[in-house]
């Protein structure tokens, strides 16, 4: 905080107003305490007591002036702790002084003066302290001889001088009341004294911070004085070069006073030549007169010839002209008479050829129509019988398709699907390195795949088999019927397997845009929506359940735990969660703890798959830019009522994601990728053996081998509807792993499982959901 000059100068003089005062009351108090102890006892010694203070002031407060004659001598504790004495007239004159400052911006000697003046300041207030506490000491001294009064006078009080020393005592206690009145006094002055002299400190704090601040504004103003400095070496400089332009300019301006007294003797002589060539101008300007009035006479005369002559041109022209005419005519007349003739005879000629060419296209005509009629006739008969042939086509592959289900639901055979995906810009191969083709004869077309490695073709054939260019609404096509059995009360079960890069994750869950890109389990769920409301007329009411889970390094996660938000969130968050798979007697398949949604349209489900898909792990690899480092469990249970029917359904639809297999050599998997692919190849291979085991019907089937297996249980070897999606890469360089992929799928083709059991009259259900 800075203060003012004006406004320190105003507090000081009101702090030494109030030490005027004090030291005022002082000086009487001295010359009592003085008499008092000339009456108390006359045998005090003369250092007991305090002296009369000179009064000595500064040589710079008073002028240099002597001290005044009545102020005495300069006591001895004064001079021994080095503080100056001060009078009356020096406070005054403390006070009444003002700063002599020549230029009022010279902070910096407005700020020595003020650093001297509260220098003095501090010695006046050093004096007061020093005052302070000779009075003190001068007050104990009074005391102890009041006790020796006292003791005295009770020694004396048996002798005869009785009555003097009661005068003496009763003088001695007036003395003592006054002295106490008087102590009293001074100690209500001292603790005045005190809070002045906190004041005064906290002024000359105050002070000091602006002195520190006129410092730090000196220092800026010499800044500014030294920039201002610099400029005005700038002007000086640019001042001396206008001086030179200004000599050169003037050196220049001598230069073109000459040139303009020589044009001015120049332009002297051009008036004079300016005059006499006027003078031959007039002349020559008569002559031209004379020159044009011949011209125009002449000029007349060839007028009045050349219309003579025009006339005679006239005449003459039209005359030739109507000449010219009339022969032109004559000739035309006779070229057009011959032509005419000619033309009438050609067209006699056309006109024989004309009806002989009718008559024979009459004929014609009566052919062609009867033929056209007969032709159209068989036309209208094989479109009937091609109309006829391909709906028994349509009839009898959809006869051969409910056949085929029915017989692998009666033989509890697992469903499989293949599909190729596209060449990737990625893959860099040609039409030349195909590896991947498909059989055309009808036995196996739509059903048979042809693998070609090291020169040796391997055919394998599955219930269906989807080209590259299939669409995802013609790979959904095939197994809508599959959802709709979920909605009948049966459990079905949908996965896809293959390779890391195959296509399995496109297959299941597609792309959000644009629409037809969308995968299996959006399509599955808006049909299955879309079917509830259908059968809402037939008195059908449904209750849908959804969970997500991912099986990751042989541990199951919660994918809609309500505190998971990231790929990292799961690894924190169900850190010492464990997730137990119970199996009961009814062949479902319950998780512990699991988080179970209930839905009601399938843009609830869309955005839970979303809330998953980000909370899903998934990686980098060689093979793969977006890998899914672990198995994907989406299941929706269906509990339905029929309230006319009283009839009770529950479906469960199990729509899984597998992780893709890879070779380590390819995949170049280190650190966490290397223990993931490990996990994921370690569950694909128990899987493997739970296929193998049911393909040779053995009796021990070890699906608790992995986590993937204990939970897939009722799917692989219970009463579900199951199908897998088999994902082939056409790339040359998965040739290995894509021919492992088909092999396996063609075990799992002919593994037999339970006949499918519809799912119905159930009092009661549990609220925990099954996947199996």
């Amino acid at each position: 905080m800075f203060v003012s000059c004006s406004g320190a100068s105003n507090l000081i003089f009101l702090v030494f107003v109030f030490v005027g005062v004090l030291q005022s009351k002082y000086s009487v108090d001295d010359v009592s305490v003085d008499k008092r102890r000339r009456i108390g006892n006359t045998k005090m010694p003369p250092n007991s007591g305090t002296k009369v203070q000179t009064r000595q002031a500064f040589s710079v407060v008073n002028g240099g002036q002597d001290p005044s004659p009545t102020s005495g001598p300069p006591s001895n504790s004064g001079s021994d702790s080095g503080v100056t004495e001060f009078t009356r007239e020096n406070v005054e004159a403390l006070l009444i002084e003002k700063l002599r400052i020549k230029n009022k911006f010279n902070y910096k000697e407005k700020s020595e003066q003020m650093a001297e003046y509260i220098k003095r300041l501090k010695q006046c207030i050093k004096w007061f302290q020093q005052c302070e506490g000779n009075y003190v000491t001068e007050q104990e001294k009074l005391k102890n001889l009041l006790e020796l009064a006292e003791k005295k006078c009770n020694d004396m009080g048996s002798t005869g001088f009785f009555s003097k020393e009661k005068d003496s005592r009763l003088a001695a206690e007036r003395l003592n009341a006054s002295l106490s009145e008087e102590l009293k006094r001074s100690q209500e002055d001292n603790a005045s004294n005190v809070q002045k002299i906190q004041s005064l400190n906290d002024m000359y704090k105050r002070l000091h911070e602006y002195n520190t601040s006129l410092q730090q504004y000196n220092s800026k103003l010499q800044s500014e004085i030294h920039a201002i400095k610099e400029t005005l070496k700038h002007v000086e400089q640019e001042k001396s070069a206008i001086v030179e332009n200004l000599s050169t300019l003037r050196g220049h301006s001598t230069s073109l006073q000459e040139q303009l007294a020589s044009s001015r003797a120049l332009q002297d002589e051009a008036m004079k030549q300016k005059e006499a060539l006027g003078s031959e101008v007039t002349c020559l300007r008569g002559e031209l007169q004379q020159v044009r009035d011949d011209r125009d006479r002449q000029l007349l005369q060839i007028q009045a010839l050349s219309a003579e002559v025009v006339k005679y041109k006239e005449c003459t022209g039209k005359s030739i002209a109507e000449l010219d005419s009339l022969t032109t005519k004559t000739n035309e007349l006779e070229s057009t008479c011959m032509s005419q003739s000619e033309r009438i005879r050609q067209l006699h000629e056309q006109l024989a050829f004309a009806e002989k060419k009718l008559k024979l296209s009459d004929i014609s005509a009566m052919e062609t129509r009867s033929e056209f009629e007969e032709q159209k006739t068989i036309i209208s008969q094989l479109q009937n019988r091609l109309a006829d042939a391909e709906s028994k086509i349509v009839e009898g592959e959809q006869l051969r398709k409910k056949l085929h289900n029915t017989i692998l639901e009666l033989k509890g055979n697992i469903r499989v699907f293949c599909r190729v995906r596209p060449l990737l810009s990625d893959d860099g191969v040609g039409a030349d390195t195909k590896v991947v083709s498909f059989p055309t004869s009808m036995e196996a077309q739509g059903r048979g795949i042809d693998l070609t490695q090291n020169g040796q073709k391997l055919s394998f054939t599955f219930d269906k088999v989807f080209t590259p260019d299939a669409s995802q609404e013609d790979v959904f096509v095939e197994i809508s019927q599959l959802v709709q059995s979920a909605l009948d009360g049966y459990k079905v079960c949908i996965f896809a397997y293959g390779q890391t890069g195959s296509g399995k994750t496109y297959t299941m869950m597609g792309k959000p845009a644009p629409s037809d890109q969308k995968g299996l389990i959006p399509r599955s769920l808006e049909q299955v929506f879309e079917t509830r409301q259908i059968l809402q007329a037939q008195g059908w009411k449904y209750g849908m359940q959804v969970s997500m889970l991912e099986i990751y390094n042989e541990t199951i996660r919660d994918l809609l735990a309500p505190n998971r938000s990231g790929f990292d969130a799961p690894r924190a968050e169900n850190a010492g969660k464990q997730y137990s798979i119970k199996h009961d007697a009814n062949g479902n398949t319950h998780v512990s703890d699991l988080t179970i949604v209930d839905v009601h349209s399938s843009k609830e489900v869309s955005y839970l798959l979303e809330r998953a898909a980000q909370s899903r792990s998934v990686g980098k690899t060689q093979m793969n830019e977006q890998s899914s480092r672990s198995h994907f469990v989406f299941t929706l249970r269906i509990t339905g009522f029929n309230e006319s029917t009283d009839q009770q359904v529950q479906g469960i639809l199990n729509l899984i994601d597998l992780a893709g297999s890879e070779r380590l050599s390819k995949s170049g998997s280190t650190g966490d990728r290397l223990k993931e692919t490990q996990a994921i190849n370690k569950s694909l291979s128990s899987l493997s053996d739970v296929i193998f085991a049911l393909a040779k019907k053995e009796e021990h089937v070890p699906y608790r081998n992995s986590k993937l297996t204990y939970l897939l249980q009722p799917c692989l070897g219970g009463d579900s509807k199951t199908l897998m999606f088999v994902n082939v890469s056409p790339d040359p360089s998965s040739v290995g792993e894509s021919l492992c992929s088909l092999r396996f799928a063609a075990r799992v083709n002919a593994c037999e499982i339970g006949i499918p059991r519809r799912q119905t009259n159930l009092r009661s259900l549990d609220s925990r959901l099954s996947i199996g």
